[in-house]
């Protein structure tokens, strides 16, 4: 019999048309959010901010950030049921990370007496990603892509179709949606929903996937 998880990655495929009819319940949605809240983060640092669009407002601004590139993805802006913008942040601090620290010794994760040596030794490996500019998003954004394969199973297991975008526009998702990222960067967006019958091409393909043998050693 096939184990549950390898049923949930087996059905999971992208989606290439969203029946805009068709809308995540409010249950499922509590799942996803929490879900993404869990996300695993180098260092616990959490250095994100997840945009949901949901309102036929904001899915017009997102439709209009493919203005100028990837109007292939352009379509799930209006037709998928929602998109999350991943955003990561460029230039995340140590006074970013001491929010971390303060919440992982409120919920008793970590002694009150290791908060220093938490603070300044765990936000070392956050100094040794940023330049002299204080420039480390090339670290932050690899976290936001822990949360997005996260996001991924947890659809999967709701029997949720997705599209990962990562065809879509910083630079005008930077200016569309200013207020809401505050400094952060999307570079990736996650649309989600239930699939188009009869129009999605990809839906009910086969998975093609390189041999074990090919990517796995076992030592």
């Amino acid at each position: 019999m096939t184990h549950p998880i390898i049923a949930d990655l087996e059905s999971r495929y992208t989606a290439k048309a969203y029946d805009a009819t068709k809308r995540i319940s409010a249950a499922d949605l509590d799942v996803i959010y929490q879900a993404i809240r869990l996300s695993a983060s180098s260092i616990n640092s959490q250095p994100w901010k997840f945009i949901v669009i949901e309102s036929d407002e904001a899915k017009q601004r997102l439709h209009d950030s493919f203005a100028n590139k990837h109007q292939f993805n352009q379509p799930h802006a209006k037709a998928a049921s929602h998109t999350i913008l991943f955003a990561y942040n460029p230039n995340y601090t140590k006074d970013l990370y001491k929010k971390v620290v303060d919440a992982e010794v409120t919920s008793g994760h970590l002694p009150a007496d290791m908060y220093d040596n938490m603070l300044n030794g765990a936000y070392g490996f956050a100094e040794a990603n940023t330049d002299e500019n204080g420039f480390n998003g090339n670290w932050t954004r690899a976290q936001t892509y822990l949360a997005l394969g996260n996001t991924l199973h947890v659809l999967a297991r709701l029997g949720i179709d997705s599209t990962t975008m990562e065809g879509v526009d910083p630079e005008l998702l930077g200016e569309l949606f200013k207020d809401e990222l505050d400094g952060h960067v999307c570079e990736v967006a996650l649309s989600m929903g239930y699939h188009l019958d009869g129009e999605d091409y990809n839906h009910g393909k086969p998975k093609a996937r390189l041999p074990m043998d090919d990517i796995l050693q076992v030592l």
